[in-house]
């Protein structure tokens, strides 16, 4: 049986990572591929704010599940201290003593394979499978690999393959700076921002292409609107426009669940509902809401609360509770009698535009027949008051 064997840090798992994995399922055909994580890189240490070793098994669990016949192995993180080849190939070797073994590197590694260590033990014990580039280093490695067979009586595989420019380095750099949805997985992308590994801020255009599904047709273009609106409105009132974009394109994303998906979510998030919550089921979305996006996109307490508040509004809130409060009410689909006037005073001062569009806000309620929240009604108390 052949047996590949593809090591490395994963750190995180990028596409470069998976287009290689790819390559040798396709070209080599090995009856077992097994992806094996390492605990410590023989030649550095682990980057500072990594996620744990079992956080990376988890996060090639998701990049790699999509490769048919692919095992992830945790036996180097098990091992603990340094993962050397050798002491891996030496225990599989034992395991699959008929098997043909073959040692997935690229090719800048094998040019220095002989700095391994106990490199001979390696090309004794596997065939060196080396992913290359067709055009750019084919003559440096098939001399190379002339020099080892030669020497070593070395067993070497070429397997043409054209890498994706990145590193893993690059990508934590450009997850920091809220980019590098496109160098990932996406579910490796999902659990990297849910868990804010590497300190990554979500990229606005995948936050976006997540919540669509998520809306009605209607709601995207509100949801637009107010994420618009909310950035506006934090430039102008020295709030991060930043974080307001991430409460504005998540606020309303469980706005179109049914009432039984809402109390499932308020079942899972441990959430217990008062009586008017009950009786009113428009305002759970901005409960579950912001328990959604603490959960799924890992966002802070600031944000979570921003969108909690966003419907019946609080005494004393934050500037970004306020800002998207109003660009909730006042982004540009919105069309009802004085919305301009709202909008003028959220442009001009804020807690007076908050005091109008809660009083706005109740004295529809009351039309309507509807009994507000009490926090609506402590909201507007406190900012009339004021």
């Amino acid at each position: 049986m052949k047996t590949a064997i593809y090591g490395g840090s994963f750190n995180p798992p990028h596409l470069g990572h998976v287009k290689a994995a790819a390559t040798v399922w396709e070209k080599l055909e090995p009856d077992r591929f097994l992806i094996i994580p390492t605990n410590i890189p023989p030649h550095k240490d682990i980057a500072e704010g990594s996620p744990s070793p079992e956080q990376r098994m988890e996060l090639c669990r998701l990049a790699f599940r999509d490769i048919p016949g692919v095992e992830l192995s945790d036996m180097e993180i098990k091992r603990e201290g340094r993962s050397y080849s050798a002491d891996t190939v030496s225990i599989l070797r034992e395991k699959y003593p008929e098997d043909e073994l073959y040692l997935v590197i690229g090719s800048d590694m094998f040019l220095s394979f002989c700095q391994w260590y106990k490199f001979q033990y390696l090309l004794e014990n596997c065939v060196l499978t080396v992913l290359s580039r067709e055009e750019d280093d084919r003559r440096e490695l098939e001399k190379f690999k002339a020099e080892m067979e030669e020497k070593y009586s070395a067993r070497v595989l070429l397997l043409s393959h054209e890498p994706l420019p990145m590193s893993s380095e690059d990508v934590r750099d450009r997850l920091r700076l809220g980019l590098g949805s496109d160098m990932l997985p996406d579910a490796v992308y999902a659990e990297i921002i849910r868990k804010r590994y590497y300190d990554a801020e979500p990229e606005l255009t995948w936050l976006r292409q997540k919540v669509i599904p998520m809306l009605s047709s209607e709601r995207i273009a509100h949801t637009a609107g107010c994420e618009h609106e909310a950035v506006q409105l934090a430039k102008l009132w020295g709030e991060d426009p930043e974080k307001a974009a991430v409460a504005g394109i998540l606020h309303d994303s469980t706005k179109n669940l049914r009432y039984d998906e809402q109390l499932i979510l308020c079942d899972k998030y441990g959430i217990i509902l008062d009586n008017a919550q009950k009786e009113n089921p428009k305002l759970l979305h901005a409960i579950t809401g912001a328990a959604l996006a603490k959960d799924m996109f890992g966002v802070s307490e600031e944000i979570s609360q921003a969108i909690r508040w966003h419907t019946t509004g609080k005494p004393d809130m934050t500037t970004l509770e306020k800002i998207i409060y109003l660009a909730d009410y006042i982004e540009p689909t919105r069309n009802f009698d004085g919305v301009e006037q709202l909008r003028e005073l959220a442009y001009e001062d804020l807690d007076k535009a908050l005091a109008l569009g809660l009083e706005m806000s109740l004295e529809e309620l009351r039309r309507q027949n509807v009994e507000p929240h009490r926090d609506t009604v402590e909201a507007c108390l406190w900012y009339t008051r004021t």
